[in-house]
C-alpha cells in the first residue's frame, strides 16, 4: 500500500456528524501515525483535498453572491485574536504567501482568505472586492491587499466590516477558507476613533456569534491565555469550546510551561490547542517549517508536548478536519434554507402590488377592478347571491338589510310615542285649550291635530334618520371590502380606487339622509291617507267612547279600580287625572282627538318603515347600476392625467420591490450553485 493509500485509509468516516467525530478530550488528538505523517509532508496538504474541495467550493460560492446577506449563515473558519498575538504569521505559514505587517492594526476589514490546492506551474492569486476581481503576483499579495483596505476601508487607521476576499491558487496549500479579523485593541493610537476596541469587539461578535462559526482563537504563548480579549469574546458565544480551536504562537519565546498551559486547558478550549512557531525574519516558509519542526525536537520545554499538537502541518491537518465537518453538517440545512428563504421570497414579491409598465395598462386594470367590483356589489346588495363570500355572512347585504329594516320597525313601534297610553288625552286636552276660538263648539279643529302630529314626528325624527345613517356605513364596508378584494394586485390603483369609492358612498349617503329628512317633513305637513284602515280603526276606537265618559263622570266602581280603565287598542290607562274635565265637550273632543291620532299612527309607522325600506333598495340600484361610473371620472381627474398619475410607484414600495427582486436572483443562483455542486458531492459518501 502506498503512503498515498494509508493516507487515504486513514481518514475514512471524517465527514461523520460533527460532534460524533470529536474525541471528548480537551486536545481532541489526531491520531499519531497522521501527525507524523503531516510533519513529514513537504506541502501543507490534506489527503482528503479533493474530496472536500467541492463542498468548499459551495460555501465559497455562497459566501462570493453574499448569501449572508439573506439571513442564510455559513460554516466560517473565523481566525480571531488580540493585537500582535501573531495571527498575520500563522496565515501566513497556512497560505504560503506574505501578508500585510505593520505596527497596530494590520487588518483593517475582513479579510476572506481562500486558499485551494492547486498542481499549477506558478501560482494564481488575486484579490475580489467592489464586486471586482484583482489578480496579482505573490510577491506583490501585501501590497495589493493594502491597496484594497485602503479602497474600502479609507486611508487612515479606521475599520471597515466590507470584505476583501484573497484568493490563493497554489501547489501544497490545504482547502481552506478562513475569515481573518482585526486583531483586539483597547487602546486606540493616533488617527484611530475613540471607540475603535468597540468597534473591533462588534465585528468580532458578527462573525464568532452564529453556531456555524469555527473560532480559531489566535493566543501567544508569552501572555496568561485567562487575559486575552480573544478569550473573553469566544468563551461570550462558546462557553463549552465546542468549537473552538486555539493555536499558540511564539512557542519558541516562551517554552518553558507551555506544556501546563495547553493540557490544564483553563480557558475550555474543546477543539484543543496546537502550538507553532512564527517565521522569523526574512526565513522562507520551507526554512520555517525546518526550524519550526528542530524546535518541537530537540527543545527541552517543547519536545515533551504532544506531536499531535504541535506544528503548522497540524494545525493545517486539524482546520481542513473541522471545517469538512462543519460544512457537511451544516450544508442539509444550508440547502433548505436558501430555499425556503427563496419560496418567501418569490411569495412576497407575488403578493406585491403589480406596476404598470403603460397608461393603457394601468387602466385595463382600473375598468376590471371596477367592473368586478360593480358586479361583486351587485350581487351581495341587489341580487342577494353570496357565492363571493359564502362563509362572511356579514357581507350578505340583503339580508341584513331586512335586518336593519327590521329593527327600525320594532323601534319605531316600540319607542316613546307609540305607548298611546302614556298620560292619556294629556296633550290633546292641552292642544285644543290653546286653539280655542270664536268657532262652532262642537267643532273639532284641524290645527290641533296637525300640531300634535308635528310634535310626534319631531319626536322620532332620529329613528329614520339612524337607521339611513347605519345603512350606509355598512354600505360603505361592503364597498370598500369589494373594492379591496378585486384590488389586491394594484397598489398603484388600489389606494385611489378605494377613496373614489368611498367619496361616492359618502355623497349617496348624505344626498340618502336628506331624501329621508325630506320624507319625514312631508309627513309633518298634513295628516292624510287613502287606506280604508283609518277609518276602520276610528270607528274601532271610538266605539269606546261612551264608556270611557261614563267612568270618568261616575268614578270608580267595584269591578274596576278607581283610577284605571282598559281600552281595546289602548292598553290600560289611568282616568283620575281626567275627572276635573268630566261632564264637558273638552274630554269628548280630546278623546275622539287622541283615537284619530292613534288610528293615523299605526298607519303612519307602517308607511314610514315601508317607505325608509323602498328608497334604501333605490340608493342601492342607483348605487350598483348608475353611478360607480363616477368613480372612473374621479380618477381620470379634472386634467385627464388621473390615471398617469396612479402609474408612479412610490419610492417606498419601488425600492422594496427592487430588494425582492436582487434576493430573488441572488437566492436563486445560490440555488443553482448548490445543486450543481451537490451532484459532485453525491459520489463521496458523506
Amino acid at each position: 500500500m502506498s503512503s498515498h493509500d494509508e493516507a487515504d485509509s486513514g481518514n475514512i468516516g471524517v465527514f461523520n456528524d460533527y460532534e460524533d467525530s470529536q474525541p471528548a478530550t480537551p486536545t481532541m488528538e489526531l491520531p499519531r501515525v497522521m501527525a507524523a505523517k503531516a510533519q513529514a509532508q513537504a506541502p501543507i496538504i490534506s489527503s482528503y483535498n479533493d474530496e472536500i474541495r467541492p463542498m468548499l467550493d459551495v460555501i465559497d460560492r455562497l459566501r462570493l453572491l453574499m448569501v449572508m446577506t439573506e439571513g442564510i449563515q455559513l460554516p466560517t473558519i473565523v481566525v480571531v485574536g488580540d493585537q500582535s498575538s501573531g495571527k498575520s504569521s500563522v496565515l501566513e505559514s497556512l497560505a504560503g504567501v506574505n501578508l500585510p505587517r505593520s505596527q497596530g492594526i494590520c487588518t483593517r476589514v475582513p479579510l476572506i482568505i481562500r486558499l485551494q490546492n492547486h498542481a499549477c506551474p506558478r501560482p494564481e492569486v488575486y484579490l475580489e472586492y467592489n464586486g471586482k476581481i484583482f489578480p496579482s503576483e505573490e510577491s506583490q499579495i501585501a501590497t495589493a491587499i493594502n491597496i484594497a483596505t485602503d479602497e474600502v476601508a479609507g486611508r487612515g487607521k479606521n475599520i471597515c466590516n466590507t470584505p476583501v476576499t484573497l484568493v490563493v491558487k497554489k501547489d501544497g496549500v490545504p482547502d481552506l477558507t478562513m475569515v481573518d479579523l482585526p486583531g483586539i485593541t483597547r487602546v486606540p493610537v493616533h488617527g484611530q476613533p475613540e471607540n475603535i476596541h468597540e468597534q473591533i469587539r462588534d465585528i468580532i461578535m458578527q462573525y464568532i456569534t452564529p453556531k456555524e462559526s469555527i473560532i480559531l482563537n489566535v493566543l501567544s504563548a508569552t501572555v496568561d491565555f485567562s487575559t486575552c480579549e480573544s478569550i473573553r469574546l469566544s468563551q461570550q458565544v462558546d462557553k463549552t469550546g465546542e468549537r473552538t480551536l486555539a493555536v499558540v504562537t511564539k512557542a519558541d519565546k516562551a517554552p518553558e510551561g507551555l506544556l501546563d498551559k495547553v493540557t490544564a486547558d483553563d480557558v475550555s478550549i474543546g477543539l484543543g490547542y496546537v502550538c507553532v512557531r512564527n517565521r522569523v525574519g526574512d526565513e522562507s516558509q520551507e526554512e520555517a517549517r525546518k526550524e519550526e519542526a528542530r524546535l518541537f525536537e530537540t527543545n527541552t520545554h517543547l519536545s515533551s508536548i504532544d506531536k499531535s499538537m504541535v506544528g503548522v502541518p497540524v494545525l493545517a491537518q486539524k482546520l481542513v478536519h473541522i471545517q469538512a465537518n462543519i460544512i457537511a453538517k451544516c450544508l442539509p440545512e444550508i440547502v433548505k434554507n436558501i430555499g425556503a428563504k427563496l419560496a418567501a421570497n418569490v411569495s412576497e414579491l407575488e403578493k406585491m402590488p403589480k406596476a404598470f409598465s403603460s397608461i393603457a395598462e394601468a387602466t385595463q386594470a382600473l375598468m376590471r377592478i371596477i367592473g368586478a367590483a360593480k358586479e361583486s356589489i351587485k350581487k351581495l346588495l341587489w341580487r342577494g347571491e353570496f357565492d363571493e363570500y359564502p362563509d362572511d355572512n356579514t357581507k350578505h347585504g340583503t339580508a341584513r338589510f331586512i335586518q336593519m329594516i327590521n329593527k327600525f320597525s320594532d323601534d319605531l313601534h316600540n319607542c316613546e310615542e307609540s305607548n298611546l297610553a302614556k298620560d292619556f288625552l294629556a296633550e290633546e286636552i292641552k292642544v285644543l285649550e290653546d286653539v280655542r276660538g270664536i268657532k262652532l263648539p262642537n267643532f273639532l279643529p284641524c290645527e290641533a291635530f296637525l300640531r300634535i302630529l308635528q310634535r310626534k314626528i319631531e319626536r322620532i325624527l332620529h329613528l329614520p334618520i339612524e337607521f339611513s345613517e347605519n345603512a350606509w356605513d355598512y354600505i360603505d364596508d361592503v364597498v370598500m371590502s369589494v373594492f379591496t378584494r378585486h384590488s389586491e394586485m394594484y397598489y398603484l390603483l388600489k389606494v385611489p380606487a378605494k377613496r373614489a369609492a368611498h367619496k361616492l358612498v359618502q355623497n349617496m349617503r348624505e344626498q340618502s339622509i336628506n331624501r329621508v329628512k325630506e320624507i319625514v317633513e312631508m309627513e309633518k305637513l298634513t295628516g292624510y291617507t287613502c287606506n280604508p284602515d283609518y277609518m276602520a280603526e276610528w270607528t274601532k276606537l271610538m266605539s269606546q267612547q261612551d264608556c270611557f265618559i261614563s267612568r270618568v263622570n261616575t268614578g270608580p266602581n267595584m269591578l274596576q279600580p278607581p283610577s284605571l280603565l282598559v281600552l281595546q287598542g289602548i292598553g290600560e290607562i289611568a282616568i283620575e287625572h281626567l275627572r276635573q274635565h268630566k261632564n264637558g265637550l273638552l274630554l269628548q273632543q280630546a278623546f275622539d282627538l287622541k283615537m284619530r291620532m292613534c288610528a293615523y299612527w299605526k298607519i303612519f309607522k307602517v308607511r314610514l318603515v315601508d317607505s325608509m325600506a323602498l328608497h334604501l333598495q333605490y340608493s342601492v340600484h342607483n348605487l350598483v347600476n348608475n353611478d360607480m361610473e363616477e368613480i372612473v371620472k374621479d380618477l381620470m381627474g379634472a386634467d385627464g392625467y388621473g390615471i398617469e398619475r396612479m402609474t408612479m410607484e412610490s419610492p417606498v414600495m419601488a425600492a422594496k420591490r427592487a430588494k425582492l427582486k436582487r434576493s430573488i436572483e441572488l437566492l436563486k443562483e445560490s440555488k443553482d450553485s448548490v445543486d450543481k455542486i451537490m451532484d459532485r458531492i453525491a459520489v463521496y459518501d458523506y
